[in-house]
């Protein structure tokens, strides 16, 4: 990865669709490999990009779980943080503003897999990406 001073920050739909499109592309474990050879979960860290960081955390953890691999070590001191404020997915966001309806959100709240809601990540389908 280049230094910090020169890599631009995108916006987190398009990360978090971009970590989609590898799981996909990758296979599941060859995603986990590749995730834990880069070390991007603490590059971005400490960068202080703490969505990404917990996102694609929040992902090797579901994607070892699913596996039946055993999670890796190395980022448990990460585990015990939290955003701030809960990131739900911009299709939910809209969905609920254009309908007025706040239940929509708390639907997808509900829904959401556990390895992102504990960083107060909404995601419910990692698996059906455009």
């Amino acid at each position: 990865m280049p230094d910090s001073g020169s890599i631009k920050r995108g916006n987190f739909e398009l990360f978090k669709s971009n970590i989609c499109h590898r799981v996909n592309a990758l296979g599941d474990v060859d995603f986990i490999i590749d995730t834990l050879e880069k070390d991007d979960i603490r590059k971005y860290f400490q960068r202080k990009w703490y969505p990404e960081s917990l996102y694609l955390l929040a992902m090797l953890d579901y994607i070892s779980r699913i596996n039946n691999v055993p999670l890796c070590t190395r980022y448990d001191d990460l585990r015990h943080c939290k955003l701030n404020q809960i990131i739900y997915p911009s299709g939910v966001l809209t969905a609920a503003a254009v309908a007025k309806n706040e239940r929509i959100k708390e639907r997808s709240l509900q829904e959401a897999l556990p390895e992102f809601l504990r960083f107060n990540i909404v995601e419910n389908d990692v698996r059906n990406v455009i």
